[in-house]
């Protein structure tokens, strides 16, 4: 089940190799719909973290919910599921091939963390910070500084490119 509110996205699935690239791709195309392309890379890469996690560990089902919330100037994704145990970020070997996913969320988000989920589940969750500035009405004395730019008779002509004209204005010269 998907479901799309204003800002907040929801997927519930079993935490299995190929669901992963699926729900990764949800998230993708909700964060381009939302306009926050630049936060895709991170985005991505923390829930895949977070549901390899489940796919791991999580017993005694890999049943979870990736959670993606916009609020205000911060992103919020988490990943509930029914195992109780929590994670902990542990100092990997320098060969490990494994167990450095939370720090890597820990290094890449401006927040993250772990909380009980009822007497039987989790939500692992971590924030990032969004480069659009919340929408605000502007005060007046800014709309008074802000002042069209008067063009120039040059200007007029000027492409979009800035390379050449897209039309020159008409003249006439009539001697007399």
């Amino acid at each position: 089940m998907i479901s799309y509110p204003s800002r907040h996205c929801t997927v519930e699935l079993q935490a299995l190799p190929s669901r992963i690239g699926q729900v990764r791709r949800i998230v993708s195309a909700q964060l381009r719909y939302w306009h926050l392309d630049p936060l895709i890379d991170r985005a991505s890469l923390g829930v895949t973290e977070l549901l390899s996690n489940v796919h791991r560990h999580a017993q005694p089902d890999k049943t979870c919910t990736v959670e993606i919330e916009l609020l205000l100037d911060r992103l919020t994704v988490s990943v509930r599921d029914g195992d109780p145990r929590m994670p902990v970020v542990d100092d990997a070997e320098p060969l490990a091939t494994c167990g450095r996913g939370l720090a890597m969320v820990a290094a890449m988000s401006e927040s993250w963390g772990v909380r009980p989920d009822g007497e039987s589940g989790k939500v692992v969750w971590f924030t990032l910070p969004t480069s659009a500035p919340a929408v605000t009405s502007p005060s007046l004395r800014s709309l008074r500084t802000v002042q069209e730019k008067p063009r120039r008779f040059a200007e007029v002509g000027a492409s979009t490119d800035g390379l050449r004209p897209d039309h020159a204005p008409a003249r006439s010269a009539v001697a007399g």
